[in-house]
């Protein structure tokens, strides 16, 4: 846990408080509810429009055609490149054979 110390109006202070008491917990607590929830607003989800949808799309695909295809012997070199790490320590055995296996095959195809 960190701690901030935050200079805060009476006023607001007041507000805090009595909002505080009213949802029955401590001070401290509804200022990082608050904060928490306001933080989550600026991350959620939001659905999009049909049309912005079909324009993401379009431009989608124009990206894959200006890419072109990479041959197999492309892919094959530039796996041979990359950097190997180990697996996150929260990946169990099954989960790791499931993901080489699908690299294995990809690399195949």
């Amino acid at each position: 846990m960190s701690r901030l110390t935050v200079r805060l109006s009476e006023t607001l202070h007041q507000q805090l408080a009595n909002l505080a008491e009213i949802e029955g917990v401590s001070l401290n607590q509804y200022i990082v509810y608050a904060l928490t929830r306001q933080v989550t607003l600026a991350y959620s989800v939001g659905s999009v429009s049909e049309e912005e949808v079909q324009q993401q799309k379009l431009s989608f695909n124009s990206l894959l055609q200006a890419l072109g295809q990479a041959s197999s012997t492309e892919v094959a070199e530039a796996l041979a490149e990359r950097e190997l790490v180990p697996p996150e320590q929260e990946l169990d055995a099954n989960t790791i054979t499931l993901f080489q296996q699908q690299i294995q095959d990809a690399s195949r195809a």
